[in-house]
């Protein structure tokens, strides 16, 4: 590992020199810094960033908890960050919290000990009010920005979010414009607040339609494949007379589609049926599916924004973002009877 003192040998310089030239001081000539650093490259020399971090109290590390990477949701989202972040000078440490409170709260821990300067938290759900780890990044000095809807143990954190809820409201107002009175809703996790806020939404379309809500339409689904394809079976042995499926999220329409499909069922001449996300396969699946936009990759942007922002000048505000309706063939007007 090559040293500062090995540069100085080298160069016939002092120690402190070096270390002006490779930090790009004004009180040295622009003869003598070209000259270090271009010996500093030539010997491999790289900075020990940790070392830095102690002397200027920030590491230049960004710190980033999701539930997991298998959530197509999360890859722009990550990329986007990444590539800000570099572009910034950041660079981002990386860690799955498995939608586990406890690995997560493990997580933070040891993002902190690596003395990150901020942290970007998709947080696991929970039925708590008040989480003692929330509690403690409050109090603390670390700029945390939270990665979608914010539950109440974290609603006091600067946040960057969907508008699901407006989102969703537009979805179930396309079916009803098609004529779809009887719609089913495949819900998500209840302790999620962005399964809640869609449910909001989907119920708020009705009301404003003066659609009766019957709670008969309503069936839990969770939020992946396979989950879905359990809904669905569940859906097809109740007589429910719905005529559209409105699901809380891309992969649960996915699999409710396949298993709809495996019995006969046509869609969407015999049944409409949505999504929520615009994740790559809804575009190529069997029927192209109707869908919500989520703006991933601007979502990651702009929890940078309010990042840089917060680190600058100890000043940002959250932000909600606008998804956009995506209208494909699984839905069209039901069949006439």
């Amino acid at each position: 590992m090559v040293r500062l003192k090995d540069i100085a040998y080298r160069a016939g310089v002092s120690i402190m020199t070096v270390s002006k030239a490779l930090r790009d001081a004004k009180d040295i000539s622009v003869a003598t810094k070209t000259r270090i650093q271009q010996m500093a490259q030539e010997m491999g020399y790289v900075p020990d960033a940790a070392a830095a971090g102690l002397r200027t109290r920030n590491t230049r590390l960004l710190g980033l908890i999701i539930p997991t990477l298998t959530n197509p949701i999360f890859s722009r989202v990550i990329m986007a960050i990444e590539e800000w972040a570099y572009q910034h000078g950041y660079a981002v440490l990386l860690m799955h919290s498995h939608n586990d409170p406890a690995r997560e709260e493990q997580c933070i821990r040891r993002l902190l000990s690596r003395r990150v300067d901020g942290l970007f938290i998709s947080p696991a759900a929970r039925m708590e009010n008040s989480v003692a780890i929330y509690d403690e990044l409050q109090r603390g000095t670390t700029p945390v920005v939270i990665l979608g809807s914010r539950a109440k143990f974290c609603a006091s954190f600067l946040a960057v979010e969907n508008d699901d809820t407006a989102a969703a409201a537009n979805v179930t107002r396309h079916l009803l414009e098609l004529g779809h009175r009887r719609i089913a809703f495949f819900a998500g996790p209840q302790v999620s607040t962005w399964a809640q806020d869609r449910l909001a939404g989907y119920k708020k379309a009705l009301r404003e339609a003066r659609v009766d809500f019957d709670d008969r339409l309503i069936f839990p689904a969770g939020s992946t494949i396979e989950e879905g394809e359990k809904a669905a079976l569940q859906f097809l042995q109740e007589s429910t007379g719905a005529t559209a499926v409105q699901a809380i999220n891309d992969l649960v329409a996915i699999g409710a589609a396949n298993v709809l499909l495996q019995q006969g069922v046509r869609i969407p001449q015999d049944i409409s049926i949505t999504g929520f996300g615009n994740v790559l396969v809804s575009e190529h699946f069997r029927v192209p599916l109707t869908t919500v936009r989520q703006p991933k990759f601007r979502l990651g942007v702009a929890a940078m924004e309010v990042m840089l922002a917060k680190l600058r000048s100890g000043k940002a505000e959250s932000k909600r973002l606008p998804a956009d309706l995506v209208i494909r063939q699984s839905t069209a007007a039901p069949a006439q009877k």
